[in-house]
């Protein structure tokens, strides 16, 4: 390494702890709220080693006719979880409105079912 790539090494390296530490928080926020239903936490890089992006997998919740009131707590979960960044992304968004929509359905099959009990 000469003596000009130093500020640049510097520089690089200052990057890579900001990324990681931004991307990192964001995503822990994630599987702090997702708990059992979230997967690991896993950091993209770019081919020159830069953090640029991850993700945490979470479980959807199916719906379940027989025990509606399951999908609706699983539900409400991966909506908390998705939303819990204090910077949601568009995809975070974009979980939250499916959880959203399986927990409408699982509400009706909950009313119709109690209305017959």
């Amino acid at each position: 390494m000469d003596f000009m790539s130093v500020p640049m090494f510097n520089a690089k390296q200052a990057l890579i702890r900001k990324n990681y530490s931004e991307i990192y928080a964001h995503e822990a926020a994630h599987k702090r709220a997702a708990g059992s239903l979230a997967g690991p936490i896993v950091i993209e890089k770019n081919s020159e080693g830069i953090p640029v992006g991850g993700h945490v997998s979470i479980k959807m919740p199916s719906l379940n006719r027989v025990n509606p009131q399951e999908t609706i707590d699983n539900a409400d979960v991966v909506i908390k979880s998705a939303l819990a960044p204090s910077d949601p992304s568009a995809q975070d968004y974009k979980v939250a409105a499916q959880a959203k929509s399986i927990k409408a359905q699982a509400e009706n099959i909950k009313k119709r079912l109690d209305y017959y009990a």
